[in-house]
């Protein structure tokens, strides 16, 4: 799973939201490091929703225009706990490696 698609999962996790508050959430996720476009947020969210991960919440309008809340399905919730899991075993394997350079301060 590549990194913008775990962000999307991830700020979906906590609540259902529109385009530009997963935007904002990403960003915040990942302090600054992922800034996601609204043309590759919503290919993404299009593919997800396909591979039935995220699916539509609600629809309003606000300000004459359509606000799409988007939410994470059990399948999605499902693929994120794995993906979190397999991180987990890899940053473990990072730490025992790194633990014999004393100087980076890694936790032992």
């Amino acid at each position: 799973m590549q990194e913008p698609t775990f962000l999307i999962l991830t700020a979906l996790a906590e609540e259902p939201s529109h385009g530009y508050g997963v935007i904002r959430s990403v960003q915040t996720l990942s302090q600054g490091e992922v800034v996601l476009r609204p043309g590759t947020l919503y290919g993404a969210l299009d593919r997800l929703s396909e591979q039935g991960l995220v699916e539509v919440d609600r629809e309003e309008t606000v300000d004459g225009r359509l606000r799409r809340y988007y939410r994470l399905t059990s399948d999605g919730a499902a693929a994120l706990s794995t993906q979190v899991e397999r991180l987990r075993r890899n940053a473990a394997a990072a730490e025992a490696g790194l633990r014999r350079f004393p100087n980076l301060g890694v936790a032992r």
